[in-house]
């Protein structure tokens, strides 16, 4: 069930592959563009050049949070600020302890295991709140 998504392109980064190629299989089904990283990107401008409307990061990668930090770089960005954010981790008691400033900050939180129907809820959710303010 292919359908267009107005040519939204969503930057995927985690640092296991096998997650990487689903869910690029799964946003690609569904008619998004993807790209796709398997190390945190450290450098604001490489995502700049990528120009994505939506990140999905994974919270930890190895056993650091970089995916906190990387969301804190984002939002501090004049550029990058109101881009759309998913974290999508197993690191839930992490996830919980920053819960409130994560929604405060607008990132929606799918915890690993995810199911396929609330990932896609979850990117559509932000799409839809992007397309509203």
């Amino acid at each position: 069930m292919s359908r267009t998504q107005d040519g939204k392109h969503i930057l995927v980064i985690n640092d296991a592959q096998e997650v990487l190629e689903v869910v690029k299989a799964l946003l690609e089904g569904e008619g998004y563009r993807v790209t796709i990283h398997s190390k945190a990107i450290r450098d604001l401008e490489n995502i700049t050049a990528i120009a994505p409307d939506l990140i999905i990061l994974d919270h930890l990668m190895g056993a650091e949070e970089y995916g906190w930090q990387m969301v804190q770089l984002i939002r501090l960005s004049r550029e990058l600020a109101t881009l759309p954010l998913i974290v999508c981790t197993a690191a839930k008691g992490m996830v919980e302890q920053i819960q409130g400033h994560l929604k405060a900050k607008g990132v929606t939180v799918v915890l690993k295991p995810f199911d396929v129907d609330d990932l896609l809820r979850a990117v559509a959710a932000a799409f839809a709140t992007q397309s509203s303010a």
